[in-house]
């Protein structure tokens, strides 16, 4: 019989770290959180509530390196990766639970993740299935280094869950610019680090066929206005950061 432990890092998450943790219980064995210590709403309230919940209290090391100090607590061969803003469906907590008492073939496996945006769950616009690496045997894997946007690396291919992992990922405006600025700062740097050059076509080209893949070419017309203000704020997302891209360049040359 398979156990799993899971891994959640936590900063300000007190409108969704309940849940989080809620959606795993019955099916994931132990629950790890590594919660912020820069954190200043109830986030740790919340998590001490819970007596079925493993947690630690830690200062920012990045995305990788604050996982990798939740993986290095697990009892179990066996993590989910799940984030603070996703939670199990009904549906794929059966699975998982199917999973722990089958003979696994690989030592990856990904789930298909929807994503809510604005009150909406986005099915085109490139966003769905969205399939995610998030559960792996964790002496066979290891976190990447990237600054944002971090995956696991692995050897072989991976196995596939059928259902979904919900994504809350942006109930308002406000929410999503307020991590623009952090996520267009990391990847600007990501690319520097990559010594990938700045272009006038990354600045021309690249935000406007980011905004006609997504809206026609993935149907993101079909997300309703939801649809039409994500691709509108994905291609200012692009622009935005190779705009970093060249200020950093500025700054460092």
């Amino acid at each position: 019989m398979i156990k799993i432990s899971s891994i959640i890092i936590a900063k300000n998450e007190e409108a969704n770290i309940s849940r989080c943790i809620e959606s795993q219980l019955g099916c994931i064995d132990e629950i790890v959180i590594v919660v912020d210590d820069k954190s200043t709403d109830n986030t740790l309230e919340i998590v001490k509530s819970f007596t079925q919940v493993k947690y630690i209290i830690l200062p920012w090391q990045g995305y990788s390196g604050t996982k990798n100090s939740a993986l290095a607590i697990t009892q179990n061969d066996w993590v989910l990766w799940i984030d603070a803003d996703e939670a199990l469906t009904p549906a794929l907590k059966n699975e998982l639970i199917a999973f722990k008492s089958s003979t696994p073939k690989f030592d990856v496996y990904s789930v298909p993740r929807i994503a809510n945006f604005l009150g909406r769950w986005i099915k085109h616009s490139g966003w769905y299935p969205g399939r995610i690496e998030r559960v792996f045997n964790k002496h066979k894997v290891k976190f990447s280094e990237s600054n944002v946007h971090e995956h696991l690396v692995y050897s072989g291919n991976a196995g596939t869950f059928i259902n979904n992992i919900e994504h809350y990922t942006d109930p308002s405006i406000f929410h999503y610019f307020e991590k623009y600025n952090r996520y267009t700062s990391l990847a600007a740097e990501e690319i520097f680090k990559k010594n990938k050059k700045l272009k006038i076509s990354d600045l021309l080209i690249r935000p406007l066929f980011q905004f006609v893949k997504m809206y026609f070419f993935k149907s993101g017309f079909l997300d309703g206005i939801q649809g039409f203000i994500l691709a509108v704020f994905s291609s200012a997302y692009v622009f935005t950061k190779y705009a970093k891209l060249w200020e950093i360049e500025k700054e460092r040359h």
